[in-house]
C-alpha cells in the first residue's frame, strides 16, 4: 500500500515553454531509458526540459539537452552525467511516423511532459511541433486572458 502512495507522489514535469513556442502537430508517449540515480532525481522533480529536443541517430530516437540534476544522496562516482543524451523507447511504427514527420520544413520533435506510469515506469510525452510566429504567440496570450476573464466572471 505504501509503495503505491509513493508512486503517486512523483511529480508530472511539464515543459511550459514548449506550448508557448510551438504548435503541436501530433503527440506520442515514449519510454525513456534512465539509470538509477536519474530516476531518483526525476522523482524529486529535478529536471529541466526548456531547451530539450529529440534527434534521430542510426534509426533510434534520443532526447538531448534535458538536464536531470545529480541525486543529492549518493556519492559523486555513483551519480550520472546531467546532460547526457537519453534513448527514447518507441515502436517501429511510431519511429517511422516521427521520421517522416520531421522531413517537413520547420517541424521538430520536442519533449512536452515527463511523468511516471501507473506501473512506476518513466514516460516522456513528445510532440511533433511546428514553431509559432510572433503573431501566433500574441493570439495565444489573448485567448488565455479571455478564458481567465470568463472564469473570473463565472465565479462572481
Amino acid at each position: 500500500m505504501a509503495k503505491k502512495e509513493a508512486k503517486n507522489l512523483a511529480p508530472t514535469l511539464v515543459n511550459r515553454k514548449a506550448s508557448h513556442e510551438y504548435h503541436f502537430v501530433e503527440k506520442f508517449v515514449a519510454g525513456i531509458q534512465l539509470v538509477g540515480t536519474e530516476v531518483k532525481s526525476v522523482r524529486e522533480g529535478k529536471v529541466q526540459m526548456q531547451d530539450a529536443y529529440c534527434v534521430f541517430e542510426q534509426a533510434e530516437l534520443f532526447v538531448k539537452n534535458m538536464q536531470i540534476s545529480p541525486y543529492g544522496q549518493s556519492a559523486d562516482f555513483f551519480n550520472h552525467e546531467p546532460m547526457r543524451k537519453r534513448k527514447l523507447l518507441l515502436t517501429a511504427r511510431e519511429l517511422k511516423r516521427l521520421e517522416k514527420g520531421i522531413q517537413e520544413t520547420g517541424v521538430t520533435i520536442i519533449p512536452v511532459r515527463l511523468f511516471f506510469s501507473e506501473r512506476g515506469l518513466a514516460k516522456l510525452e513528445i510532440a511533433l511541433a511546428r514553431g509559432k510566429k510572433l503573431f501566433d504567440k500574441r493570439e495565444t496570450i489573448k485567448e488565455r486572458e479571455v478564458t481567465r476573464e470568463m472564469q473570473r466572471n463565472l465565479k462572481d
